[in-house]
């Protein structure tokens, strides 16, 4: 750094600390260099992080960083592995809102509940847990850590999915700070004299700002939908000889409504499932079994079904289906469970014990010691959404893509694995992930719980593997574009921009603009330059 740019960042942190206080701007080293990157690459180092616990500040701050010439990027839990808040340029500020960590307002009558963009999924959902509330869509794999400002950023689903849909699908409206410091409301909490309860009275403002990467506003409060907890919930699981037919049964059972969530495991994906499990792990699962039952003596009955399950309940190179049914009464379940059995006996597949999804249900929200593969490697997930009957074509495409790789693969030690998960009634979630070996980031040594990461050893520096797997991921992410697919996570990772019609992209070019007349806002993600 020349001398002529440090000065110019010390006069902007100057500035910021005035306006924050010291202990809300980080210019440390290494904990700029720990903002920069995320789950998968390392960006340019930021200038300065920032640490806000007042919104009101935070905006005079982000219009002073704006008004200086700089870079502003929001981030939340850190989980991305899309370059999602990776600065391409030194000259970044990045705001870090997990200290904008409060619930504001839960209403019990009118079904709704207002957070701070830094709350987590996990702390909504305990929160809720105590009066008989949930979020329909309630939280992702990572959401003891994801928050609500990052994952509304980046496409959230997981938890509800296959029922209630994602993240966007229960935001009822926003707060964001624009890129010149302004702050506006979205939903009618953005009326006069209004409470926060519905979104859409005139144009679906909310929208624009959802799945946005932050390219045109920093989220910093998000009001959303409330349900009831169902009082009663079932479990199944189906193993499959061929993708293929597990595919369509999952297909099937969304298009059904019976499930909150339907998922797919590859073989690839149930071994690292398991191998990464730990006798501790597994007494906490059993204890979470027993308390999330309804009744204590349905709690045991299941518990003592998961010991009798144990971790060899998958047969070798079987797709294993798992799916979550809810409702109001055991009766209700049943019938959705009976309905799951029909359709995938139908499609040739055979039950097996229920472990899975009831060890996830019952510990739905466990440490990231996941954030690295069993054996400390790395991984990186890319994601299509298409619908249901475009699932196996793209599938099929994403095979077809990997062929030409396989030797180069297998020399530089990167394996697949892959994921599919039911949106609703209307998509079908392919999540391919690639695994190597090779040298930790930041958020590999800070994530896992200590006695976790202890037990793991620190891959060597592997350029050649990490490289080949950029050039396999670039690959994938043409290859869904060109089969319209949608993706969660988009950051600087899919071509979203160049992927629009000519006209939707001049409208949505011309929307940055306005909002963002500077593009300082995450530039580069979205495809905006």
């Amino acid at each position: 750094m020349n001398a002529d740019t440090q000065l110019r960042n010390d006069r902007l942190v100057e500035r910021l600390v005035d306006i924050l206080g010291k202990d809300a701007v980080i210019t440390d080293a290494a904990e700029r260099r720990f903002y920069s990157a995320d789950v998968y690459s390392e960006g340019e180092h930021c200038a300065a992080a920032l640490r806000p616990t007042d919104v009101s500040l935070l905006a005079k701050a982000i219009g002073t960083a704006t008004a200086s010439g700089y870079a502003v990027i929001g981030r939340g839990g850190g989980m991305s592995y899309t370059n999602g808040y990776t600065p391409i340029r030194p000259d970044t500020v990045t705001v870090d809102v997990g200290a904008l960590n409060r619930i504001l307002e839960i209403n019990e009558a009118d079904m709704y509940i207002t957070v701070e963009a830094g709350v987590t999924w996990k702390q909504i959902y305990d929160a809720l847990k105590p009066k008989g509330l949930r979020l329909p869509f309630f939280g992702t794999f990572s959401g003891i850590r994801a928050t609500v400002g990052g994952g509304l950023s980046q496409g959230a689903l997981f938890m509800g999915t296959a029922r209630y849909g994602q993240g966007a699908d229960i935001v009822l409206g926003l707060e964001v700070i624009l890129a010149d410091g302004s702050v506006i409301t979205t939903g009618q909490g953005g009326f006069k004299n209004a409470k926060p309860f519905y979104r859409t009275y005139g144009p679906d403002i909310t929208g624009l700002f959802i799945h946005d990467g932050g390219a045109f506003g920093i989220k910093t409060k998000a009001t959303l939908k409330l349900i009831r907890t169902p009082t009663s919930i079932g479990f199944a699981s189906f193993a499959f000889s061929s993708l293929d037919k597990a595919a369509a049964a999952m297909s099937e059972i969304a298009r059904s409504g019976i499930s909150e969530e339907a998922y797919v495991f590859d073989p690839e994906s149930t071994d690292k499932n398991m191998a990464g499990a730990s006798v501790v792990e597994d007494l906490k699962t059993l204890a979470g079994v027993v308390k999330g039952q309804g009744s204590f003596a349905k709690g045991l009955i299941e518990g003592a079904k998961l010991i009798l399950a144990g971790r060899s309940f998958t047969k070798d190179g079987m797709f294993s289906l798992h799916m979550v049914a809810g409702g109001r009464s055991d009766a209700a379940v049943d019938a959705d469970l009976a309905a799951a059995r029909e359709i995938a006996s139908k499609l040739g597949g055979e039950e097996m014990p229920n472990s899975i999804p009831k060890a996830v249900r019952a510990d739905p929200f466990k440490p990231l010691n996941s954030v690295l593969g069993p054996k400390g490697d790395r991984w990186a997930a890319m994601n299509a959404k298409v619908a249901h009957s475009d699932a196996m074509p793209i599938i099929n495409a994403g095979e077809k893509l990997l062929e030409p790789y396989r030797e180069r693969m297998k020399q530089n030690g990167i394996w697949v694995s892959r994921l599919f998960i039911a949106i609703d009634s209307y998509a079908f979630s392919y999540e391919p992930v690639l695994h190597w070996d090779d040298s930790w980031l930041p958020v590999h040594v800070r994530t896992p719980e200590p006695s976790h990461l202890a037990k793991l050893k620190e891959p060597a520096d592997n350029p050649a593997a990490r490289a080949l797997v950029h050039e396999i991921r670039l690959k994938f992410a043409a290859m869904f574009a060109e089969y319209g697919a949608s993706s969660n996570q988009i950051g600087k990772t899919y071509p979203y921009l160049q992927s629009l019609k000519p006209e939707t992209a001049r409208f949505v070019t011309k929307l940055k603009h306005t909002l963002d007349p500077g593009h300082q806002l995450n530039p580069g993600v979205l495809g905006f330059n």
